[in-house]
């Protein structure tokens, strides 16, 4: 799998304009009414994630669960952390 190239990523993250890139990975925050409701995201994204074969990171603190893309086998962003932040985005599970 060859890496992006920097204007490549540049590129692609404008198709994702709520994700950022840092600590080569995607990066995106997702704020909810409640705890209850942020785990009900989290559980709905696990299931888009087993479907995609390709597993976040990510961090929940009450309202809010926080979401790292990357592919950890070759150390960089990928094409498939860009299809799952895509997916994620169109699923209407936000």
């Amino acid at each position: 799998m060859k890496p992006f190239t920097d204007a490549e990523l540049k590129q692609r993250l404008c198709t994702l304009p709520q994700w950022t890139l840092a600590d080569n990975a995607l990066h995106r925050e997702f704020e909810f009414y409640n705890f209850a409701a942020a785990f009900a995201f989290m559980t709905r994204v696990a299931v888009l994630a087993e479907a995609h074969d390709h597993h976040p990171d990510w961090r929940n603190a009450y309202h809010r669960v926080t979401i790292a893309l990357t592919t950890h086998y070759v150390g960089y962003v990928t094409e498939r952390d860009f299809a799952l932040a895509a997916a994620i985005d169109a699923s209407e599970i936000v």
